[in-house]
């Protein structure tokens, strides 16, 4: 059993309580246009390759098995559908161009990473977040994962944006300490344009967890031109108090992974998203904590 992973990170401190060691795993049912982590959503490895840092040396080219790379007019090109991963550029790159996304990990190697730093969670109470892209989409290795490490009494967080079957959703909620759960939009229309997908289906599995899980914080990120209007949090606190969720995380939009974008080949849509000012935020704030949720402003 094998998952494809693009990031493990130590001593993670804002994926839930305490110090944690936060794991990615690639590839997402969703293609929110802000996504933080690009190189998330495909579930396939990927090359990402910063042309910006390229001097035109060639010894990529050179050492390419598969040929897809070569030199235009003194810069890097890649040809993705030819790339087999070898690793070439990036071993033989003095100016790390290249970078390749996505390492394929055995379930014992990736529970061995996981309790590695167990002192610092016993000491915290802290633990072993799952993120993504979306973890529950490779739901056999995940489930796997967090019954052993639940075994272990390791406290596990996952990361989800409920879009999956509710089933996957089941298979882990007993070994599950807390579910960390986005809730990106409530407008069918605008989640489908912004984030694509199922509105329906995301609000729907968070109604059901709720009701077989006492422990979940949803997550908002709050965009200009997207989901930043007294309509989407009015609708988030009905939501959220019909769940009987008490917590809520407000996390501001910024757009620092542009460049990902970038590397990937990608373009990224800044037009269509803007940062929210802190007064937006706090005003938002206020409007869950005078509906009695608990809220804070980044998490």
């Amino acid at each position: 059993m094998q998952a494809n992973i693009f990031n493990i990170q130590r001593f993670s401190i804002h994926d839930g309580e305490g110090i944690r060691t936060t794991i990615f795993f690639k590839g997402c049912p969703l293609a929110c246009l802000w996504c933080h982590n690009p190189e998330s959503l495909s579930r396939n490895r990927e090359l990402m390759t910063d042309v910006d840092k390229c001097t035109g040396c060639g010894e990529c080219v050179n050492h390419c098995e598969s040929k897809a790379l070569r030199l235009v007019d003194g810069k890097i090109r890649v040809d993705s559908s030819n790339c087999v991963y070898c690793g070439n550029c990036s071993f033989y790159c003095v100016e790390q161009v290249h970078q390749i996304v996505g390492t394929y990990y055995d379930i014992d190697d990736i529970y061995n990473k996981s309790i590695a730093d167990r002192v610092f969670y016993d000491e915290s109470d802290g633990g072993v977040t799952l993120s993504g892209g979306e973890p529950l989409a490779q739901i056999d290795f995940v489930e796997e994962l967090v019954k052993r490490l639940h075994n272990d009494n390791i406290n596990v967080n996952i990361d989800t944006s409920g879009a999956v079957a509710f089933s996957s959703i089941e298979r882990v909620a007993k070994y599950t300490h807390t579910f960390l759960y986005d809730i990106k939009h409530t407008n069918k229309e605008l989640f489908k344009k912004f984030i694509g997908g199922d509105c329906d289906l995301v609000i729907d599995n968070l109604r059901k967890l709720s009701k077989i899980h006492s422990s979940i914080v949803v997550r908002m990120p709050i965009i200009e031109g997207v989901n930043a209007t007294d309509e989407h949090i009015q609708k988030t606190i009905e939501l959220v108090k019909e769940c009987g969720i008490k917590e809520v995380n407000l996390l501001q939009y910024h757009n620092i992974s542009s460049m990902k974008y970038k590397k990937l080949g990608k373009t990224y849509l800044s037009e269509l998203m803007g940062v929210p000012t802190i007064e937006k935020l706090q005003h938002f704030e206020k409007m869950f904590a005078e509906a009695g949720v608990k809220v804070q402003i980044g998490g």
